[in-house]
């Protein structure tokens, strides 16, 4: 057999595992679940942590927001930290002060310097960290809180639900088909044991398993949580506690895809040992280092490709591949409306997300700093 029929059969083999086998596979082993001994008047001290840079058009909303969450006030810190925002983010959280709200400004430095430094100041058991574009449901730090109960639980992360432009919200809101597979997944690995990272946007931990960040660190929300996961600790899924928001604009959202994927490496290269064996390793290498083989994989097999021995099937292939591209080409141009608009979309998203990945190896040969930014997303009040 020609090596460039087992380069690509071995290729399309991979990548067939990581799309569909492994998700097959997930579905139809009974796993043997355990349940979080969650208890809901279990309400430990919180430290609301908000780092933020240059987000005075969300900040205001965001801290009324978290304000009016629903836990006890007495057992509540809100710690915002301005990672050298030249915005009036500063402004808008000192008008806050006599409400309780506690502002640390820092010189530009990243994410996780400002992370950091909040920890630092940090009192509470756990510590809740947010985002500042996203809505908080009033109840949702109450639900993560509740986990905390059981005693192997080290991090809990909760349900970001996306909206429509309209605002409309739950059931009704157009989630992508990917995220509705990322919450299926969470959920069983939670059943399973363990996740492997969080929600950026809608995660706690015990404080006391809070490692300073490594500098320029992109992915916090999972560098953070698996530091408690290699300790012996939990990683759980709470669909109960829920963030709202809006889908990234088009076009818009390859800066937080290559930021999201960066961190990945980051985070491998911080934690080798989750590459040796461990209690969910083969989860971790089929769903999350997957993520970062497969397009790699998938390059392998459309370079494959076009060496094949000239046959009806190797133009059925090519074919095949570039009517993908070409989908994924046309996707921005054509309306919401447009009849083939979902199957385009999923051919662009999928590409996206594959090139992303591809080029996210970056992050070690560029400033992290420069990936760190507020993501544009497409509501009504943009248009």
């Amino acid at each position: 057999m020609e090596l460039s029929v087992l380069v690509f059969l071995g290729s399309v083999a991979l990548a067939g595992y990581f799309l569909a086998g492994y998700p097959l596979w997930l579905r139809v082993i009974p796993f043997r679940s355990h349940p979080v001994l969650k208890s809901a008047d279990h309400t430990p001290a919180v430290t609301v942590l908000l780092a933020v840079h240059n987000g005075q058009e969300y900040l205001r909303a965001k801290i009324e927001n978290l304000l009016a969450l629903d836990y006890p006030k007495d057992r509540l810190q809100f710690v915002i930290v301005s990672d050298g925002s030249t915005d009036e983010s500063e402004a808008i959280a000192r008008a806050f002060a006599p409400r309780g709200v506690e502002l640390i400004a820092l010189p530009r430095g990243g994410k996780a310097a400002a992370l950091n430094a909040g920890l630092r100041h940090a009192t509470g058991e756990v510590i809740f960290f947010c985002d500042v574009r996203q809505r908080i449901d009033a109840e949702a730090l109450r639900q993560l809180a509740a986990n905390f109960a059981d005693p192997q639980v080290g991090a809990v992360t909760g349900e970001l639900r996306i909206l429509k432009p309209d605002g409309a919200a739950g059931e009704q809101a157009d989630m992508d088909l990917y995220w509705r597979y990322e919450l299926w997944v969470r959920a069983r690995h939670s059943a399973i044991w363990s996740l492997f990272n969080t929600t950026g946007c809608l995660y706690a931990m015990r404080r006391e398993l809070c490692r300073p960040l490594p500098p320029y660190t992109l992915g916090d929300d999972a560098v953070l949580p698996l530091g408690a996961y290699l300790q012996g600790f939990r990683i759980v899924f709470d669909p109960a506690a829920i963030a709202y928001d809006y889908a990234t604009k088009t076009g818009t959202d390859w800066k937080r895809r290559m930021r999201t994927l960066s961190g990945m490496w980051q985070t491998y290269r911080i934690y080798p040992r989750l590459l040796l064996p461990h209690r969910m390793w083969l989860h971790f290498f089929s769903h999350k280092l997957g993520r970062l083989l497969l397009p790699w994989t998938l390059l392998a097999a459309v370079m494959a490709s076009v060496f094949l021995p000239d046959s009806v099937w190797k133009w059925a292939i090519l074919v095949a591949e570039a009517t993908l591209f070409a989908a994924a080409a046309i996707d921005p141009a054509l309306p919401r409306r447009f009849p083939l608009k979902r199957l385009t979309s999923l051919c662009r998203t999928f590409l996206v997300m594959n090139l992303a990945a591809l080029l996210s190896i970056k992050v070690f040969f560029v400033s992290p700093l420069s990936m760190w930014g507020t993501t544009k997303v497409d509501r009504a009040t943009d248009a």
